[in-house]
């Protein structure tokens, strides 16, 4: 097999769509087919199937383009491992949830592309950690933010950046803020607005109900934190979110934090990639400028 065609039957995995991924390739449509077919026929099994207008993975193909993945990445490690002085290509595949993307990797990101302009950063979200966990594990992540409480994993190294604190806040009209301390029994009664399932802080608080044996009857999961942001400002109910996300808010009064104590063990920025991984000049720094950057704003904000 070809490496064009790995990459052609990757695109093609990620798209689910072969006219989309000739254009995308900038190939005829069948070469595409031809491709995805030359592949199914040295595999010995269709990686595609069609039901109806909707083109899906098969058993095959989900298990494949794992490999196809690592052999693509391993390929673009190779290239430049022999590159010598060239300018470092290829990419990197980072996995983070949306307030790390929103709140804190701009900088980050800015001055990586300075640094390495022909690295092509795509960034997969994770939703939950024990997602980019498993991700870091089969290799389709070269690198993950991951929010959780400090702990070790055997395959991963993990270093942690910044602890976070954990705000639980209302609309600035709820009458809830003024009071000087928050019982999760203050709370049952209320509509608490959730992330997805997995993630750490919404477990976080999960856990904390369920210690004090307190179940709220009414809760909205939502895909994004914007979204939960803007439908506690517009008083729909209650969140538990990171400080970076709703500071801004709080001093803009468009929301008020409740005197709420976690009793949970705190929860952390960590940064994560497979201890097996082969360090490109890219990765390492990748690594080294999110922890530079982390230190100085701890710095900054007189953390530390």
């Amino acid at each position: 097999m070809e490496i064009k065609q790995l990459i052609t039957f990757n695109a093609a995995a990620e798209s689910l769509n072969f006219t989309q991924t000739a254009r995308v390739l900038n190939f005829a449509q069948s070469s595409v087919t031809a491709q995805i077919k030359a592949l199914e026929e040295e595999l010995g099994t269709p990686l595609f199937e069609r039901l109806g207008k909707r083109l899906i993975l098969t058993e095959a193909g989900r298990k494949f383009k794992l490999y196809a993945q690592k052999m693509i990445k391993l390929n673009e490690e190779a290239q430049m491992a022999v590159g010598g002085d060239e300018e470092p290509s290829g990419t990197l595949t980072i996995g983070a949830q949306e307030s790390q993307c929103t709140y804190r990797l701009p900088s980050i990101l800015k001055t990586f592309k300075k640094q390495y302009p022909n690295v092509e950063l795509i960034f997969k979200p994770a939703h939950s950690d024990e997602m980019a966990r498993e991700q870091l594990l089969d290799g389709s992540l070269d690198f993950a933010f991951i929010m959780d409480i400090s702990k070790s994993g055997d395959a991963l190294n993990i270093e942690p950046l910044i602890q976070e604190e954990i705000k639980m806040v209302a609309a600035s009209d709820h009458p809830l803020p003024e009071k000087s301390k928050i019982c999760l029994k203050d709370l049952e009664h209320e509509t608490f607005l959730l992330t997805e399932n997995g993630c750490s802080y919404r477990t976080l608080l999960e856990d904390s109900f369920h210690q004090a044996k307190v179940y709220p009857l009414s809760k909205f999961e939502f895909v994004s934190i914007e979204a939960i942001k803007q439908c506690v400002i517009a008083g729909l109910g209650i969140a538990v979110l990171p400080e970076m996300v709703v500071d801004e808010d709080i001093r803009q009064g468009r929301m008020k934090k409740l005197a709420w104590k976690s009793t949970s063990p705190p929860v952390y920025t960590q940064m994560a990639w497979h201890k097996d991984k082969w360090m490109t000049p890219p990765l390492q720094a990748f690594i080294e400028l999110t922890r530079e950057t982390f230190n100085k704003n701890k710095t900054k904000n007189g953390v530390g």
